[in-house]
């Protein structure tokens, strides 16, 4: 833990927790952080790690905001609607 820079009394518990919020933060799916973990099962992560997987609304928001900052490729619209852009 001290050579990583982690504070003198970080704990194994609390260097576990941090590489499964890294794995979770960086996309991986519960079956992973699960066998990464030696747990079980993946319920024994699901209830642990929960809070840290984003839920469907952080997901939705995000799928929004990327849509909507996406800039629109005009000459592909004319293609499709033939021209008819108002």
């Amino acid at each position: 833990a001290k050579a990583a820079g982690f504070p003198a009394r970080t704990g194994l518990h609390a260097l576990r927790h941090f590489y499964a919020s890294a794995l979770i933060r960086h996309g991986e799916s519960v079956k992973i952080v699960q066998k990464r973990l030696g747990h079980s099962s993946a319920a024994i992560t699901l209830d642990t790690y929960t809070h840290l997987w984003p839920d469907s609304d952080d997901r939705t928001r995000q799928a929004v905001e990327r849509a909507l900052s996406v800039k629109i490729d005009r000459t592909a619209d004319t293609v499709r609607t033939r021209g008819r852009l108002s």
